[in-house]
């Protein structure tokens, strides 16, 4: 008895026992950024973000217990993707300019020692990690590709050593270069991967539209605007806030869940960089014993250790709608949590067993979704040789619908609404006309039917 309360007692310090232990098998990754809100605001009874407070909640998870780990913005940013901690000058947004990292050098947890905001090739990435066994991943950045006519549209980042001009929202142009951590590695704006990868948020819609064009990993962050950064918007682009954040989320989130990725292992998270920084309002607590190398205070503006409490909401078929975690995570254990998905190793703080990664606390349905109840009538169920008839399918799912038999072989698949009408010619033989319905879920239902083929 003692040793399993010592086991279990392990697993709810950590959490990382139960992730180890049985790991859905989450195919693709979405996580979507949000920017500088206390958890009480957004997800309080008052929110002005409905839709991200309650409605994504009752679909999946919500980890109340969510902190960021640094102020201001970069910081966190940079946690996400690679676990390397803040310095002084990714809290200050690279506001002195696009510098290296100086001077460098890998210190212990993986982490380079030094103040700047470009990291040396040496230090790797989710997105580098990926790459190396055969994964795929991208970066959208909204309004990345409506900069001035002489900046890229891909990959978009200030000159070495030169101030960052997207600081500040542009009419036309909110993209915000540190928000888009992609850019801040030398590992890998020095090689095409970045410009291939690194993309505007325009690409994600065409890219979702299938399995096989959308990547394994999509980071996506909204622009100043709809990220809530600024309130109200610059230009009279919106209200900002939660109220912009809200309406983006309703807009954009049905597209990810309605997509054959997500239904295929899909995961996505919808979280914050950091609670509010400074004032009274102001945020610095941390979770998970959070390490700090570089800097003599995490909270920057704030004292304390980390960048506040923001929470996080976490939709998979692999979670069960309604759970809440009690659980603390920080942004190193999103990365450690992702790592552990795709088989990967830990970079940076993301090596300590205590922030943990997400285990059976988050994915409390690793079954996965149960198979579709599949109903389908056909009309009709006699069919003449020789004469041309409509045939009219109804299922009451989207489905693949195969035909075999002396109607020969065709693959068709219904509207969104289960609908199918096809014009068919049975040409020579009597017998039977088989049709069978598949809907594609974490596991696979068929309904077969027969049509009877008579002579005219």
């Amino acid at each position: 008895m003692r040793a399993a309360l010592v086991v279990v007692a392990a697993a709810v310090l950590f959490g990382s026992a139960s992730a180890e232990a049985a790991l859905p098998p989450v195919k693709h990754v979405f996580i979507v950024v949000m920017e500088n809100k206390n958890y009480d605001e957004t997800f309080g009874d008052d929110s002005k973000a409905s839709y991200l407070a309650k409605t994504l909640p009752s679909q999946g998870a919500i980890i109340p217990n969510y902190y960021a780990t640094g102020h201001l913005s970069l910081d966190n940013y940079i946690a996400m993707v690679s676990g390397q901690g803040p310095n002084p000058q990714t809290q200050a947004d690279a506001i002195v300019g696009f510098r290296d990292v100086m001077p460098g050098n890998i210190g212990p947890d993986g982490q380079a020692m030094g103040s700047g905001v470009v990291y040396p090739r040496t230090v790797a990435t989710i997105a580098n990690q990926l790459e190396e066994k055969g994964l795929t991943w991208k970066g959208y950045m909204e309004d990345m590709a409506n900069g001035p006519p002489e900046q890229s549209k891909t990959c978009r980042h200030p000159e070495s050593n030169a101030s960052d001009p997207t600081q500040d929202a542009r009419e036309g142009d909110q993209y915000a270069a540190r928000h888009n951590p992609f850019v801040f590695f030398h590992s890998i704006i020095d090689f095409p991967t970045c410009a291939r990868n690194d993309v505007d948020y325009t690409q994600f819609p065409k890219d979702l539209t299938s399995r096989a064009t959308t990547p394994n990993y999509s980071f996506i962050t909204p622009n100043l605007c709809n990220d809530g950064h600024d309130e109200p918007c610059e230009f009279g682009a919106g209200p900002g806030g939660l109220e912009s954040i809200n309406i983006w989320l309703q807009k954009n989130i049905p597209m990810i869940l309605a997509s054959p990725a997500y239904a295929d292992g899909g995961l996505l998270i919808v979280t914050f960089d950091e609670a509010e920084a400074e004032g009274g309002d102001g945020d610095a607590s941390a979770c998970c014993n959070e390490k700090s190398a570089n800097t003599p205070n995490a909270g920057a503006l704030t004292p304390g250790p980390g960048g506040g409490k923001i929470g996080a909401v976490l939709l998979s078929p692999y979670i069960r709608p309604g759970t809440v975690v009690t659980q603390s995570y920080n942004h190193y254990s999103l990365l450690r949590s992702i790592e552990d998905l795709f088989g990967l190793d830990h970079l940076g703080y993301a090596q300590s067993p205590n922030p943990g990664a997400f285990g059976a606390d988050v994915f409390t349905r690793p079954e996965g979704l149960p198979a579709p109840r599949l109903r389908m009538r056909v009309r009709p169920r006699k069919l003449e040789v020789g004469e041309p008839r409509k045939l009219r399918i109804k299922v009451n799912h989207r489905a693949r619908i195969r035909m075999r038999g002396v109607c020969g072989r065709r693959k068709r698949t219904t509207n969104r609404r289960g609908r199918l009408t096809l014009r068919h010619v049975v040409a020579h033989r009597k017998g039977r006309c088989r049709l069978r319905a598949t809907r594609k879920g974490y596991r696979r239902a068929t309904k077969r039917l027969r049509a009877r083929v008579v002579s005219s």
